[in-house]
């Protein structure tokens, strides 16, 4: 990263997918290197299934938290559908990680919207660069579907200008304060997602 460069990351997804949490790791993985880091989130109510998006952005000083339209780098997307809609803050040079899971949000169930048909094939006909990760059926296999956020952190090290080592020890950190063996599962699912990453990005 250009020494007066920014990084914008918005990550997206729905209330109780670790969005926010994932959001905390990766600044204060920034701090740890080093940069100015400025953050906000929006979490509509975040408890029942709720939109949550965080703007995150890094670099040798930063002024504004928020990302303008256009803008982002990267987008870290916890759920399918919020990929798609967050897709237009992405730069035409910028990545999307998208989990591929798709969660009905209430505002669907009760009429409100309608789900996309087909959201992948959306994001990938907008020509955006993108890499489908199966974050739930990996956290799944692991046996323990909250590790959803810990494999998305894995699938995005690569694409920002963090060493992954410090992700993943941010990470790691933040799990082993409740048990030991936590952290060592969350550091598990965060090398899955940085090899599915990889797998994704030679397919595409």
């Amino acid at each position: 990263m250009a020494e007066t460069a920014i990084m914008n990351v918005l990550l997206c997804g729905i209330g109780g997918q670790g969005v926010l949490t994932a959001s905390e790791i990766l600044a204060e993985a920034a701090i740890a290197a080093g940069h100015d880091v400025k953050k906000t989130e929006v979490a509509g109510m975040a408890q029942r299934g709720g939109v949550v998006t965080s703007h995150l952005r890094f670099g040798p000083k930063v002024y504004s938290p928020a990302i303008p339209p256009g803008q982002a780098d990267v987008l870290l997307a916890f759920e399918l559908a919020e990929g798609l809609r967050w897709i237009t803050h992405l730069k035409p040079s910028g990545i999307a990680l998208v989990n591929t899971l798709r969660i009905i949000p209430p505002v669907v169930s009760t009429g409100l919207f309608r789900y996309p048909d087909d959201p992948l094939a959306d994001i990938r006909d907008s020509g955006t660069r993108m890499i489908p990760i199966d974050a739930g059926g990996i956290a799944k296999e692991m046996g323990n579907l909250r590790l959803v956020n810990s494999v998305m952190l894995g699938a995005v090290a690569d694409s920002l200008p963090l060493e992954a080592l410090t992700i993943k020890t941010a990470l790691t950190k933040r799990f082993s304060a409740r048990k030991p063996e936590l952290g060592a599962l969350n550091a598990q699912a965060f090398e899955a997602g940085r090899a599915a990453a990889l797998a994704g990005a030679k397919a595409a």
